[in-house]
Formats: structure tokens, sequence, C-alpha cells
């Protein structure tokens, strides 16, 4: 979890600093759908490395935005959910998607992309 002496001032670096890394986006855009495995996340989530998948979701769970379920099994199995924080940046992802949706529309409209 984060330290109190190391939390920001400002909401906004807050969040910046929980989510404001493509991958971790990326990580809650995949886990609002539902729990998954580790390979399910990999796949998903196009040119992301084992390891930084693997360090996103170590520190995600740390702060309290990822649940990691690991089942006592051989081999085990381990699945990744979006505790009640981590759901709450819906609309956080939401807007997100609306703000793509106009810039490719103004985007394109403009011609900016020689098409």
């Amino acid at each position: 979890m984060l330290k109190r002496f190391t939390v920001p001032d400002c909401p906004v670096e807050i969040t910046l600093m929980m989510v404001g890394d493509r991958w971790k986006i990326l990580i809650v855009r995949e886990l609002l759908t539902g729990t998954k495995r580790f390979g399910q996340l990999k796949k998903g989530l196009t040119g992301i490395s084992q390891k930084v998948l693997t360090d996103h979701l170590r520190i995600m769970a740390e702060n309290g935005l990822v649940n990691r379920k690991v089942y006592a099994e051989v081999p085990p199995r381990v699945e990744y959910s979006l505790t009640a924080l981590g759901q709450s940046l819906t609309t956080i992802l939401d807007a997100m998607g609306q703000w793509g949706e106009e810039f490719k529309k103004n985007l394109w409209g403009n011609n900016f992309c020689g098409k």
C-alpha cells in the first residue's frame, strides 16, 4: 500500500501514480470484463512483456486495485480481478474512451492522417 508520506497533495497526481501508465490502465480495462488468469491478461495486452505484466500486477495488488487469488493446485492457478477500488476506475476509462472517440472523429474529419 502507498505510504502516507509518499502520497502527493494533488488528487490528479495521485490518480496518475495509481494508473498513469499505459499498461496499468490497459490492465484495468482487461479486468473490467471479469476475472482473468495471467495468460488471458497477457494475450489481451499485445506487446507487454511477462516481467512488466508481473510487476504491474504486483504493484496494483499492493495498492489495492487488483485482487490476486492463488489456488493450491498442481500446477498452481492464479486469478486476477479488480477490487471495489479498481472497479471505481470505470468512470475514468469511460471518459477516456469518449474522449478518444471524439479525438478520432476530429482527427480524421480534419484530414490529419492524410486520408
